[in-house]
């Protein structure tokens, strides 16, 4: 069956799939945050990247997927937009007022009237939930002596990227429809696969001669645009791909033999990631599809999982790699729940509000 016939139904995978890569961030930092030390993760030797860069790749070529479903299925930008806030902003507000108001007054080192008059309490705070500025990761007087010091809330610098490929694939989106009018061999397949072969093109430039060593900031630009646009890509060509288990099964030994040379991996990994994620989403059936009837954790314990774990580290420096793992799961578990049923679900269910948001903008234009 191609991609297509199986993209209609929400019978799928996504929730285990990103609740898995959510997993797998807790457990990379699991290692740095205790010895302080990032190239402490296993695999990063290894392979040239950790589990946890892969699970974040993850979750950007499934949200460049359901993202670009999303905005031709409603097609309006306003109900594009207002789908997105509500899906990121809410839980976000919560996680960031648990940090300033729970972890920050526990953990300080300063007085609490010293702490909340401090301007970097409020910077913390504003800049996180705003996004489009960057992340803020310290607050006043807290976790200064640890392994891995002041960081509070060290994944959330995926968000403000996150946010941008929303804004990025909207002004590829409208530009292309402008551009369609007037040239008649353009299309939107034909757009996104040219801004997906560029962006991939300058991953591996940058990867192998450019400024790989100089720049922090363009290698994971580029590694996350090209990954979330080759989701947006899967989506507009899913009747051409075909998922099928022998090729995924090819595919696969393919990707594991190239994990003999990192280089070769780097490549052969960013080219076969979406095909594997894909099928692994949407062939696989039976007791793993119960999962849904659960709900989706995956963003409670993306944006729970760092401030609890370095909760644990200030309260048990001696910590165990296992312990630290299972105990941080346990709990940050237990927040994705609450914040699951509590926030984020009622908010998805704001949706339709779409309608009134709609007719406002309406009449300001």
């Amino acid at each position: 069956m191609y991609l297509s016939e199986y993209a209609y139904n929400r019978d799928n995978n996504f929730n285990l799939l990103r609740f898995f890569a959510a997993f797998i961030v807790l457990y990379t930092h699991s290692f740095s945050l205790l010895s302080g030390n990032i190239y402490d993760e296993p695999m990063r030797v290894a392979l040239g990247m950790s589990i946890g860069d892969m699970a974040v790749d993850v979750f950007f070529v499934t949200s460049g997927f359901l993202i670009t479903s999303s905005y031709f299925n409603r097609n309006s930008i306003v109900t594009f937009a207002w789908a997105r806030i509500l899906r990121i902003y809410p839980a976000l507000i919560a996680a960031m007022l648990f940090c300033v108001l729970v972890v920050g007054v526990y953990f300080t080192r300063l007085e609490l009237t010293e702490y909340f008059t401090d301007m970097q309490t409020y910077k913390y705070f504003f800049k996180n939930i705003i996004l489009f500025f960057g992340v803020e990761y310290y607050l006043p007087g807290v976790f200064e002596n640890l392994p891995y010091p002041k960081a509070v809330n060290g994944s959330l610098w995926t968000l403000p990227h996150e946010v941008k490929m929303y804004t990025y694939l909207a002004i590829i989106l409208l530009i292309t429809a402008y551009l369609m009018k007037k040239v008649s061999f353009l299309s939107f397949k034909k757009a996104l696969l040219l801004v997906t072969f560029m962006a991939l093109f300058l991953h591996f430039t940058n990867h192998f001669y450019t400024l790989r060593e100089t720049s922090h900031f363009l290698p994971k630009f580029l590694r996350l645009f090209s990954a979330f646009f080759m989701g947006a890509s899967f989506y507009l060509f899913r009747d051409k791909i075909k998922l099928k288990t022998s090729y995924f099964f090819v595919t696969a030994i393919i990707l594991v033999i190239s994990s003999m040379h990192k280089d070769l991996f780097f490549i052969i990994y960013y080219l076969v990631l979406a095909y594997l994620l894909f099928y692994i989403v949407y062939v696989p059936k039976g007791a793993i599809r119960k999962f849904n009837q659960l709900g989706d954790y995956s963003y409670g314990m993306y944006i729970y999982a760092y401030p609890v774990q370095q909760s644990l580290v200030a309260l048990y420096p001696n910590l165990g790699i296992f312990a630290m793992v299972s105990i941080s799961f346990i709990v940050t578990l237990i927040f994705s729940i609450l914040s699951w049923h509590f926030i984020e679900k009622r908010a998805l269910g704001m949706k339709n509000y779409y309608q009134v948001i709609e007719k406002i903008f309406q009449k300001r234009l």
